[in-house]
């Protein structure tokens, strides 16, 4: 009996000798995947590992615990018109547990059954200028309410965040549940995956009538705008909102410093072709007698919309994506010439128009991206109002009580629930493609 046993033993150990010295094809395993039934059974590893909801947990996760502060940190100064010396500034924001009121914590079952909206509140801290017969002082407040944020379940905010199973099955979730909803008055609300053009990209497309354009849709942490450069007639314009009409592009190349025509010519290309569709640009230029820098910020401050210069809505509106450090256009200027030569390029070739269907011009915008461009543009709107609200304040000659900013921050009603119906967020994205 002894001896069967060594000898099982013995023949293990041989096994486990034979197996270790089996050789293995490493580049068979890293080869890919050609099969389909080969691929599908990585189906169901990949669900375990990423799940189907990973991305928009990422996605709101990356909103808040980094783009609303971008979003604050790029509008953070609220200053008086009347008096420059008053101003309210946001040093920080965050966001706090999910509650029913500012501390009473609240799960998402509980939400469920009372019909409420699992929400957490939104704190900031501000430093402030008080005015207080003719004397001023300046104050800080720290967790001042701005109002309350729609939590997504599962996500770093939520209660349900590292929960094992059987802190889930007490607090009334199904494990297998992967979250990425909202519960809002109740109801379970998702916000789907939407499929945009590509943000800071040159498009390259034809109008109606045939004129080849290069479009731009800048978004940067402070502004959002759409250039369009555009070949009418053999010349070639660029079209601003912040502009009457069209303006030829030669003006606004010499408005940003580049009054060589040569060096514009050296920018797009040495290539003949290239000079010859410049050259009427170049030739309305001189006709309307624009050679120098000041020449050419004089005529366009006569052709634009607002009060804002020319030279500012050229630094910081036209084409947003490239930042102007030190007021040095050059990088700008590059960019517009990189344009130009892709234009050049369909008007000699129109293979080389962009398809607007092709995957490399889409941009893919989940839960965080549009729960962002929400909050922003609720949040302009209430630092606008807070501003108002401190003018009209300064304008009462007889106060009773000191002047206090940080009592004009809690405009609760601005901050509605950012995710309480997809119509909102259809709303606001409609408005600002039919603005831009």
């Amino acid at each position: 009996m002894r001896l069967k046993q060594e000898d099982t033993l013995l023949n293990n150990n041989t096994n486990n000798l034979y197996v270790s010295e089996i050789p293995v094809d490493k580049q068979k395993l890293a080869a890919p995947i050609k099969s389909v039934v080969d691929k599908f059974q990585l189906l169901p590893e990949f669900l375990k590992v990423r799940g189907l909801v990973k991305q928009h947990l990422d996605s709101f996760n990356y909103f808040v615990n980094t783009g609303i502060k971008k979003v604050v940190s790029a509008n953070d100064r609220i200053v008086s018109y009347i008096d420059p010396g008053i101003y309210l500034r946001f040093s920080d924001v965050r966001i706090g547990n999910p509650s029913m009121t500012t501390y009473e914590k609240i799960n998402p079952h509980t939400c469920r059954l009372a019909d409420m909206t699992y929400a957490a509140p939104i704190f900031a801290d501000i430093e402030y200028v008080q005015e207080s017969h003719g004397q001023r002082t300046r104050l800080e407040k720290k967790n001042v309410v701005m109002g309350r944020m729609p939590i997504m379940l599962r996500s770093c905010r939520c209660v349900l965040y590292g929960k094992d199973e059987a802190e889930l099955a007490r607090l009334g979730e199904c494990p297998l549940d992967p979250g990425g909803y909202f519960i809002i008055n109740g109801a379970e609300k998702v916000i789907p995956i939407r499929e945009q053009l590509a943000k800071n990209r040159i498009i390259i497309d034809a109008d109606n009538k045939g004129n080849i354009m290069a479009s731009v849709t800048s978004i940067s942490e402070t502004i959002k705008s759409q250039t369009v450069i555009q070949m009418d007639k053999e010349k070639i314009y660029l079209l601003l909102n912040q502009f009457v009409k069209k303006i030829p592009i030669m003006v606004v190349m010499k408005a940003m410093g580049m009054e060589s025509d040569q060096e514009v010519m050296q920018m797009v290309g040495a290539d003949p072709c290239y000079s010859a569709l410049l050259l009427p640009s170049m030739e309305e230029c001189a006709r309307i007698g624009i050679y120098t820098q000041e020449q050419a910020l004089a005529y366009l401050d006569t052709k634009k919309t607002q009060e804002r210069g020319a030279f500012l809505i050229l630094r910081d509106i036209f084409l947003a994506n490239v930042p102007v450090r030190c007021n040095n256009f050059r990088p700008k200027c590059l960019y517009v010439a990189v344009m130009l030569r892709r234009m050049m390029e369909a008007t000699l070739n129109k293979h080389a128009i962009d398809d607007k269907d092709y995957v490399g011009n889409k941009h893919l915008e989940l839960s965080g991206q549009l729960i962002s461009l929400l909050f922003e543009d609720l949040f302009k709107k209430t630092i606008k109002k807070v501003g108002d609200n401190i003018d009209k304040a300064l304008a009462v000659i007889s106060r009773s009580r000191a002047l206090d900013p940080s009592r004009h921050t809690s405009t609760r009603p601005s901050y509605r629930c950012l995710t309480q119906t997809r119509r909102d967020m259809y709303g606001i994205r409609q408005k600002y493609e039919k603005k831009h």
